[in-house]
């Protein structure tokens, strides 16, 4: 050993006994802050300033509260003080996936409407197809009118793409568009209790312009103002709405579009774990053999990643799975992957 090293040993052994506790001591100190305080004393430095541990930050699911933690639905549309983000932040809306296997019990190879019997249509159409959907939402306007109340704007996409069709080079069979605003006003937890543990969350009010973007014979569309509420139950959450169609006129191409495809809609969403299954039903209100079923369920493709790329599954029977299918009766089937979800 040179005698520098020793010297400088020799120095700090010193230093540690004048200081009156031995720096031997502090490696026990678990807390950092606290360890170098010791260290500071034990070589007679001025001792810093000592604060408290820090406690470890709470993990999901716990809050500082016994409601703390925000819900699935209240983080969605933002309907606590704590979950607000900042206005036109882009966030996912209905769920947004491609089907490449996308399979129909009937293909709708000749779309009809009150006036129009034959909408002509192509006969090389094939029961196997793929099915895409995009959409997306923003907040607009935050604290419009009451409390907590926020304004958004959504736009949703779907599509029917003959992709196996390759006569016909791959034609896009039908494309839905919609535009949408949404009103949506949070409900206090001490007025939204309910029986049995359901929780009612929020209430909205909505109007929704939906088109094919084709012309006659073709062409589908209508708008609509619409009433729901949104209940939550644990894992379970459960939203519903009631259409109200506005301008309807003799010469709609489409005039009996809503006894088909309904006009009322209840919809379940269940996330007991990596998995999530939701269930659509959409009724006329008017017959119980119209209307349409849904169910859609996901799964992480990589387990150690369930917010990334995930499996999609989707049945589908009833009317209007599309605009241009609004009076087909159909049953499909669609798997694929989920594309985004923020």
């Amino acid at each position: 050993m040179s005698k520098q090293r020793m010297g400088l040993g020799l120095a700090l052994l010193a230093g540690s006994c004048l200081a009156g506790q031995p720096a031997a001591d502090c490696p026990a100190e678990a807390d950092d802050s606290r360890r170098l305080a010791c260290y500071d004393r034990a070589y007679g430095r001025s001792p810093s300033l000592v604060l408290p541990p820090l406690e470890a930050e709470p993990r999901q699911g716990q809050g500082q509260g016994p409601h703390a933690a925000a819900s699935a639905m209240q983080a969605a549309w933002e309907l606590g003080p704590a979950d607000k983000r900042r206005d036109f932040v882009i966030r996912t809306y209905h769920p947004n996936f491609l089907l490449p296997l996308h399979y129909t019990s009937r293909i709708n190879r000749r779309p009809h409407s009150p006036a129009f019997a034959d909408g002509g249509g192509n006969d090389n159409y094939r029961q196997a197809e793929a099915k895409l959907q995009i959409s997306l939402r923003a907040k607009v306007v935050e604290d419009l009118l009451l409390p907590g109340a926020d304004l958004w704007f959504a736009y949703t996409q779907r599509s029917l793409w003959q992709i196996w069709d390759r006569r016909d080079s791959a034609p896009f069979r039908s494309t839905d568009y919609q535009p949408e605003a949404i009103y949506v006003v949070p409900v206090p937890e001490q007025l939204g209790a309910l029986p049995f543990g359901w929780q009612l969350r929020m209430l909205q009010l909505g109007a929704a312009h939906q088109s094919n973007g084709q012309s006659d014979p073709l062409s589908r569309s209508w708008n609509r103002v619409y009433l729901g509420l949104g209940l939550e139950k644990g894992d379970l959450g459960l939203t519903w709405r009631l259409n109200q169609r506005l301008r309807v006129q003799k010469t709609d191409d489409n005039r009996d579009l809503v006894d088909y495809i309904g006009r009322s809609e209840l919809a379940l969403a269940w996330a007991p774990g990596a998995s999530t299954l939701g269930l659509t039903w959409r009724s006329s209100l008017n017959s119980a053999s119209r209307g349409s079923l849904q169910v859609d369920w996901t799964y992480p493709v990589f387990a150690s990643q369930p917010g990334g790329l995930r499996w999609y599954a989707q049945l589908f029977t009833g009317y209007g799975e599309t605009l241009l299918d609004y009076n087909h009766r159909q049953t499909s089937l669609g798997l694929g992957l989920s594309l985004f979800q923020f």
